[in-house]
């Protein structure tokens, strides 16, 4: 408070209204994995098209790796998978260079998982993160050595868990796989903060030409046509949209064509599919995690519950070291319900007025005294959250003329 040591007026400004919190972005993905060139160790620059990608990465020439037999030639997925993110709709991109194991004239080893691990520590201060991928590393299944392959997607797996618990893992199913194989392979994992597709998508490969003993067509991994099928439903629609039912851009057609009887056995189990549909195109067709717990089922329930726990997190931040006292607690409550009132008036939350889709408390009801005397403020919060219409079930009747069902 000002002192005043002289009669007179004095002028103060001061806020009567509650702070305010502003969503934070969930449509910024990151990729780890080998290229063609780039920095190494250093936070990786922001991209916003594939020429920035192309500038400081290099194009989508193919990769060599070396073993104790021969050379082992691999597509350059990371460029491949940029590319098809930011054809996709995605609009903002961190690669990582896993660089062990690369040179360019196969003379390095096929990368391993503490490779891998390594580039995701460099990912940790990059807060604006929220979707992490490494196009490409499950096809070290092909290469022959499918412990790399389970050991790159734990790492995966041990990133987005605590305390990086606000980030999503996009998993790709291994090249070439049989849905039998791909149940097998789905019952390794279980994480809320996943998502697992397949098959591999086939493209016009970039490198063909005239001149060119390169194929006309390659197989991609589904991440990164799927990271930017994520920015574009979150930019057009909104974190709670299940990103799903989405066309494939860039896409000629599917490793596998899966049909009904065939998602019937893998969507139960959090794998999701892709399929192509006569007349309606080659589409994203399941939004659910990995996870075996059925409250987490939902990728968008738990993307927007990423999505929350960010926002409010550093929406009020303000608080800390504040007095912890009745006025502190009415103001955190008023600054998260009219955060959440938005939300509602959005439509990502269930009811048909506030008190139907949102509670906010933190009261003594919510705190002990031994809460208070340790410096803890303890605020609960409920949603109620919008699950996607999954399943269309259409009852038709006949009835009598005149007559009511």
């Amino acid at each position: 408070m000002s002192e005043y040591l002289a009669p007179g007026v004095y002028v103060e400004e001061t806020s009567v209204r509650p702070k305010s919190i502003e969503g934070v972005a969930t449509s910024t993905c990151a990729f780890v994995g080998p290229t063609s060139k780039g920095p190494v160790g250093v936070a990786p620059e922001l991209l916003t098209s594939f020429t920035d990608y192309e500038r400081i990465y290099g194009g989508v020439d193919d990769l060599a790796f070396d073993s104790d037999t021969k050379a082992l030639h691999q597509r350059n997925y990371i460029a491949h998978a940029a590319r098809a993110f930011f054809e996709n709709g995605g609009q903002r991109l961190y690669v990582v260079r896993v660089v062990t194991g690369f040179t360019g004239s196969a003379e390095g080893a096929v990368p391993d998982a503490n490779e891998y691990a390594a580039a995701l520590s460099v990912l940790v201060d990059l807060a604006d993160v929220s979707i992490v991928a490494a196009p490409g590393y499950s096809a070290f299944v092909d290469l022959g050595n499918g412990s790399v392959y389970r050991a790159i997607q734990t790492a995966l797996l041990m990133h987005v868990a605590e305390p990086l618990r606000y980030r999503i893992a996009v998993l790709d199913a291994p090249p070439d796989v049989t849905p039998e194989q791909m149940r097998e392979l789905r019952s390794e994992l279980d994480s809320s903060r996943a998502a697992l597709y397949y098959p591999w998508v086939i493209t016009p490969n970039p490198l063909a030409g005239a001149n060119s003993a390169q194929p006309l067509e390659i197989v991609l991994p589904p991440s990164g046509f799927v990271c930017g099928i994520y920015a574009r439903s979150d930019i057009e629609r909104g974190v709670h949209k299940a990103p799903a039912n989405e066309i494939v851009h860039g896409a000629l057609r599917f490793e596998l064509a899966i049909n009904a009887a065939q998602q019937e056995l893998l969507n139960p189990m959090g794998v999701n599919c892709l399929r192509a549909f006569r007349g309606r195109g080659l589409r994203v067709w399941g939004a659910r995690t990995v996870s075996n717990d059925p409250e987490w089922k939902y990728l968008n329930v738990r993307r927007y519950f990423n999505y929350l726990g960010a926002s409010i997190d550093r929406g009020t931040q303000w608080a800390v070291f504040e007095p912890n006292g009745s006025a502190l607690w009415a103001n955190v409550c008023a600054t998260i319900s009219d955060f959440l009132y938005n939300e509602w008036r959005s439509g990502a939350l269930l009811g048909s007025k506030p008190e139907e889709a949102y509670f906010v408390r933190c009261d003594r009801t919510t705190m002990t005294q031994d809460d208070i005397d340790h410096g803890r403020l303890v605020c609960l919060i409920g949603v109620a959250m919008v699950k996607p219409a999954e399943f269309m079930i259409m009852r038709i009747a006949q009835m009598t003329t005149g007559g009511k069902p």
